[in-house]
């Protein structure tokens, strides 16, 4: 921890890491007296033209008043921030708070003049933009509103950075200087345009990763059978195409080579840049390793190395400092403890990881927290036998390990853009950013899907993840609405992934069957009621059908414009060999090249040769082009673990790649179709999200001006009746009066006051909401039977110091139902709402959604629940006022995302009448907001 002799304390909390433009990262920090030698180091490694810039005049040096200027702030009004790699400042910036006059100020004062000076070899690289990201959050902290800046015309760069930060600026030239003013809120544009640079620099970072000119394979055993040994073996096999290097301290110093590759005993000693360096060394050597990396230039580690947090509090340590150690350098880390990394791209070729074999070049992406879910989820995408080319092919392949450093978030920023992926694969045990991982989601799913496992569990030692108080439920709707495909097993995961990674979208629910076999017609059609879709009758073409039945019923399902999606179930003949299976395949592919708008499954049964023929369908290249008709199957291998659905016709000249996926049982297929189903609609859906609509009648001041008066009470509030009718009032959400009756001539006076008929409650928390127990009497038409009901609630459940009774209004009959919102640390708003009572208490039929809600979100959450039927006239019922609880939903979601402070808030029960709606009961809890990241500058994960 660094200290300062000014009047306010070191604050630690400015300190992050970042990534950069070019993927390396910097670490952030507040200047202090202690970096006088380290500014000064810094300035002379500045060119002359850089310092006429910051200074408009020749500035060779840095006098001793200067230095110390420089170095000793206050954090309040004046305050510098350094980037560093390696200990060693490569940029400054500072603020100095101003008056109105332009002379130095103190609070209340709200502006600042700042200024930049970037180490000429390291511009370019997005450093001025991170640091203007950070020093703006400092200053916002302090009290300032804007910023201002002179800068010299020639200064193109510097400008550029001020005007392309996203802020609203003014501008004017005067005595040959540019000045700019510019206020520091976030704004719409500065968070896309923080965003968009964020995007592509973790992209970036992770391509240094996965597109390495030359690798280093730390801790190389002399014999075969090591770890490092069998790395550096599986590198080489695959035919990287960059330069690879052995590497062991252990090596005697006249050994050149180890089977063919270059040795040495350090990368020190490595003539030329090493852009990634796979660790496989004992972990207390690790840290030597990384100083070595880091001295030589290398780029990023994978860390295969174990004995990390998954091995305990010292292990959690030891990541800790593994984790700065690197950043340090600017590095960044895949691991520890992870099984490695894969790109099949042919100009790359890389396989740094334990498996022994290269998957086949493919465009589905493959993402892993656990290695041995790693191993499984190559294993349903190699094939079986002799070779190990992929069934559908893998693009890369990335294992986290303990997930330290690159985790999820930073391969879904690869995804988005990366050419040679369709389809990404993730299999997570924890989520570490939630909200920035739904934001990531989204924008990937809206142009390539996202299938993804989350475990249930707990979280795994090694992770480092926030605390979320949302159910596992809660989270998965929360998927669900950013467009991420969640399944539940790894082999959904490779079936829904095959389907998407192969076909097209289907345009609806609508499915047609046909095939020879009619009981796995029926399999599938029952399967397709199972999961909401609507199939037709199937269509037998009986055990007798030809490969030419097939192709012209195929045919005609994908002409017929009532169908989205076609089903073939197919078994084989006794005795039919490789020469009916090609035709079958042939026959299948033909129509569907003829016909490609529409998805096309397989259903199959492997029976006598047919196994053969199929596998030899999928076969690799060379035997692909010989003979690109034949129908794949399932492994054979009674050994093997459960296969992937397998490609099994591929769609000829000029249609691309595309091939049928078949599935060894009608559930996986229908299954698989079905996320597919529920993914298109998303898309068309998200292609218009709606838009947040503006109320007149909303008073956004007077509830900031109520809810700061009411913190000042303490930190954590849950406001009283009249003071949360007040607050969601300002909203126009009016709740009806209850009135507290502790005796039997407070209810009737209350009554008098309402006006008959009346609802008589208890509100004891044993009784709340629970008129099954009879804590509530209702319509009661006159004080006569209010004062019975009165009696028999006493007599039943004990004193109204119990019970207490409120009186209520009767509001119109209708459909009882809940709304909620709560601010989780970790995900952020979440807006909820279902039927009250049994459906959403008992079966958990609640429907989530992130704040702020879309007017589309709205109309969907209501819809989406499986009791929505009761709200629109199930079994001759009226149907209830769905445009009324929509603006409801809308209103809530405004108060939570304008005042962070709301952190909770219930309405229960609110009952939708067939003309408007009435709230009963509601409660409002206030607390100060928690930190939003997602607003703040971009940092990584502090270690």
């Amino acid at each position: 921890m660094q200290t300062s002799s000014d009047r306010h304390e070191y604050p630690a909390h400015w300190e992050a890491d970042v990534v950069l433009r070019d993927g390396g990262t910097a670490r952030i920090r507040p200047i202090t007296a202690h970096d006088a030698d380290r500014l000064v180091s810094f300035y002379e490694q500045v060119s002359d033209e850089s310092k006429y810039y910051r200074f408009f005049a020749p500035y060779p040096r840095l006098s001793a008043k200067d230095v110390h200027r420089f170095t000793h702030h206050d954090f309040v009004d004046r305050v510098g921030l350094a980037a560093t790699v390696g200990g060693e400042f490569i940029a400054t910036v500072r603020y100095d708070r101003i008056g109105t006059d332009g002379m130095p100020a103190s609070a209340p004062a709200d502006e600042a003049e700042v200024a930049f000076l970037v180490q000429d070899a390291h511009q370019g690289r997005g450093v001025a933009s991170a640091l203007l990201e950070h020093i703006a959050a400092v200053a916002r902290e302090r009290g300032i509103r804007r910023f201002t800046a002179e800068v010299l015309p020639a200064n193109t760069k510097m400008i550029k950075v001020f005007t392309d930060a996203g802020y609203t600026q003014k501008r004017s030239f005067e005595d040959g200087v540019v000045h700019l003013e510019f206020g520091i809120e976030p704004t719409d544009r500065s968070l896309a345009v923080q965003r968009a640079r964020e995007q592509r620099a973790e992209a970036r970072s992770v391509r240094r990763l996965l597109v390495p000119g030359s690798v280093a394979v730390v801790g190389v055993g002399r014999a075969p059978g090591s770890v490092g040994r069998s790395l550096l073996d599986h590198i080489r096999d695959a035919g990287y195409t960059g330069r690879l290097h052995a590497v062991n301290s252990a090596f005697h110093e006249d050994q050149k080579e180890i089977d063919g590759v270059p040795a040495h005993r350090s990368v020190r000693d490595i003539d030329g840049p090493v852009d990634l360096a796979v660790v496989a060394v004992p972990a207390e050597h690790v840290p030597q390793v990384v100083t070595e990396c880091g001295e030589h230039g290398v780029q990023g580690l994978v860390v295969i190395s174990a004995g990390y947090a998954e091995s305990g509090p010292e292990g959690r340590e030891r990541q800790r400092a593994l984790v700065r150690h690197a950043r340090a350098y600017g590095m960044r880390i895949i691991g520890p403890n992870s099984f490695g990394i894969i790109n099949t791209s042919p100009d790359v070729r890389l396989n740094a990881s334990l498996a022994p074999e290269m998957p086949r070049p493919g465009r589905t992406g493959l993402f892993a927290q656990s290695g041995a879910i790693g191993i499984a989820l190559l294993s349903r995408l190699h094939r079986r036998g002799g070779g190990v080319t992929g069934v559908t092919g893998v693009s890369t392949f990335v294992s986290s390990g303990n997930r330290a450093d690159v985790s999820g978030n930073d391969v879904l920023q690869y995804w988005y853009d990366d050419p040679d992926t369709d389809v990404g694969l993730m299999y997570l045990e924890s989520i570490g950013n939630p909200r920035k991982f739904t934001r990531l989601a989204r924008r990937t799913a809206a142009v390539k899907p996202l299938v993804v496992v989350l475990g249930a569990g707990s979280t795994p030692q090694g992770h480092a993840v926030r605390a979320t108080r949302l159910p596992h439920a809660t989270v998965s709707a929360l998927f669900r609405q950013a467009g991420v495909i969640r399944v539940n097993t790894i082999t959904d995961l490779v079936d829904t992934g095959l389907l998407l990674a192969r076909q097209p979208l289907p345009g609806g629910p609508r499915v047609a069957i046909l095939g020879n076999s009619e009981s796995l017609g029926v399999l599938s059609y029952d399967a397709c009621l199972a999961e909401g879709l609507r199939p037709q009758p199937p269509l037998d073409l009986t055990t007798g059908a030809s490969a030419e039945d097939f192709r012209a019923a195929l045919a005609r399902a994908l002409a017929d414009d009532t169908c989205d999606a076609v089903v073939v179930t197919a078994i084989p003949a006794v005795g039919e060999g490789a020469a009916e299976d090609a035709a079958l395949a042939e026959a299948l592919r033909s129509a569907a090249a003829a016909d490609p708008g529409k998805p096309v499954l397989v259903v199959h049964v492997e029976l006598g040769g047919l196994a053969e023929a199929l596998s030899a369908a999928a076969g690799t290249a060379p035997q692909a082009e010989a003979n690109p008709q034949r129908l794949p199957r399932a492994a054979a291998d009674p050994g093997a673990l459960p296969g992937p659905a397998q490609p099994c016709a591929t769609a000829g000249p000029g249609t691309g790649s595309r091939l049928i996926p078949a599935y060894p049982a009608a559930e996986r297929a229908v299954r698989a179709l079905a996320e597919a189903v529920k993914y298109a609609r998303w898309r068309r859906e998200a292609a218009d999200p709606g838009k947040v609509p503006e109320y007149d009648d909303i008073d956004e001041k007077g509830a900031a001006g109520l809810i700061g008066g009411l913190l000042e009470r303490g930190q954590g509030l849950t406001l009283g009746t009249e003071e949360t009718r007040e607050l969601l009032g300002r909203y126009g959400i009016a709740v009806r009066r209850a009135i507290p009756a502790p005796a039997a001539d407070a209810a009737a006076e209350a009554a008098h006051t309402l006006g008959y008929p009346v609802a008589l409650k208890a509100t004891a928390p044993h009784l709340r909401h629970r008129a099954d127990l009879g804590g509530v009497r209702l319509d009661l038409a006159d004080e006569e039977q209010l004062r019975r009901a009165y009696t028999e609630l006493t007599e039943l459940f004990g004193s109204p110091d119990e019970l207490r009774p409120v009186v209520q209004a009767m509001a119109p009959r209708g459909v009882d139902t809940v709304v909620r919102a709560v601010i989780d640390p970790a995900a952020g708003a979440v807006l909820s709402f279902g039927l009250a009572g049994a459906p959403s208490q008992l079966l958990g039929d609640m429907a989530h959604r992130l704040v702020p809600v879309t007017d589309r979100e709205a109309t969907s959450m209501i819809r989406s629940i499986r009791a929505s039927p009761l709200l629109f006239g199930w079994r001759g019922s009226a149907p209830v006022d769905t445009p009324a609880l929509e603006e409801l939903l809308l209103r809530v979601s405004r108060l939570v995302d304008d005042h962070p402070e709301v952190v909770a808030v219930t309405l229960e029960p609110v009952v939708v009448a067939p003309r408007g709606l009435s709230v009963l009961g509601a409660s409002v809890r206030l607390a100060p907001p928690p930190a939003r990241d997602d607003l703040g500058p971009r940092t990584l994960p502090a270690y």
